[in-house]
């Protein structure tokens, strides 16, 4: 069996022995290069092509966005950020990393009992060296719908999202191609540790059109034609109740908290037929029960389609149960949203 090859670029020595030592523990991984700055990860990147790269932030030479951007768009690398940033500045690069191309983030180790942050390390290395990137010269296929069906539109409360691995770059595309005067309140859960979720809503808020914000519990939900983008806080639950945006620290659901299924449900069971829900890119299956509770109550629900994922897994789960009306590539996604919110009327796919 042939052994994960991994570039570790990071410039603190100890920090960087500790990382090979680490990956070099599993036999299933093979460290096969080291860089301390950005420049020598992009050669080393160029002539080793690993499976995967590890990769710190904040790097002399050239920043970590900046070898992000490069790799991606030259020799895309699957790659995995890992950073004790907690600056906000610091923390929107890794956002701006993670809508480069970037897959994931960790947090670097602390103060975690033996072993675990280690597992966490592998695990996460593991998973991602399976995951085909794509060039992130921006731009995709715009395929034209095989079976149609026209939709209302102008009767919609709300549009809800989920999305995990990958979320951030999908949903940075979504957010700031919407227009300004968007009309419906929108309601996001994403997976993303607790360290580097807490400005999430400030990175999407600096570049899109639409004003987001971190949830807050007892708020009202947004009337119509004043709305905003609105994300769970990590670490809570977020819920509609009476009109009013809920926040719970009740249970992991699907070893997820916030879990997209919990905002789902509750939608369903809110508002029903007026919703507008959907599924990005993901591991698992967080959301796939939720979007089909949202569809039997009549809402319009779709997934985001295979070519376009980092990772077809949650909205495959959603498209097998059958919980996704429509399948839509990421390209496809805001112009359905504007119909959607509008008073026209469009064609999209229906998925049987």
């Amino acid at each position: 069996m042939e052994r994960i090859r991994v570039l570790v670029v990071e410039d603190c020595l100890t920090v960087r022995r500790r990382l090979c030592e680490v990956l070099n523990s599993d036999p299933e991984i093979e460290v096969v290069g080291e860089a301390a700055d950005g420049g020598t990860a992009i050669e080393l990147c160029r002539e080793l092509r690993p499976d995967v790269v590890t990769l710190d932030m904040l790097l002399p030479v050239l920043s970590g966005l900046a070898v992000t951007e490069y790799i991606m768009a030259y020799f895309p690398t699957p790659t995995l950020i890992i950073s004790s940033s907690t600056n906000r500045g610091d923390l929107f690069k890794t956002y701006d990393a993670l809508a480069a191309g970037a897959l994931d983030v960790l947090e670097k180790p602390d103060g975690e009992p033996d072993g675990v942050w280690e597992q966490k390390l592998l695990a996460m290395v593991k998973l991602i060296s399976h995951i085909r990137v794509i060039t992130h010269v921006r731009g995709r296929n715009r395929m034209a719908p095989k079976e149609v069906l026209p939709i209302e539109s102008g009767s919609h409360r709300l549009v809800a999202l989920g999305a995990s691995t990958g979320g951030p770059a999908a949903l940075l595309e979504i957010l700031r191609s919407l227009p300004a005067d968007f009309p419906l309140p929108i309601l996001i859960v994403t997976h993303i540790g607790e360290s580097f979720g807490g400005i999430l809503a400030d990175w999407f808020d600096g570049q899109c059109p639409l004003r987001v914000v971190c949830a807050s519990d007892g708020e009202p939900l947004p009337a119509a034609g004043s709305a905003r983008v609105i994300l769970a806080p990590p670490g809570s639950h977020m819920v509609v109740s009476g009109n009013r945006i809920r926040l719970t620290r009740e249970k992991e659901r699907n070893s997820c908290r916030p879990s997209v299924d919990v905002l789902f449900q509750s939608l369903a069971v809110e508002f029903g037929p007026r919703v507008i829900a959907g599924l990005l890119t993901g591991m698992g299956r967080d959301g796939a029960n939720g979007l089909l509770a949202i569809r039997r109550a009549g809402g319009w629900t779709f997934a985001q389609d295979e070519a376009s994922s980092t990772i077809f897994g949650m909205p495959k789960e959603a498209i097998l149960l059958g919980a996704a009306g429509r399948v839509l590539s990421l390209t496809q996604i805001v112009p359905a949203l504007v119909e959607l919110a509008g008073t026209g009327r469009t064609a999209l796919p229906l998925t049987s």
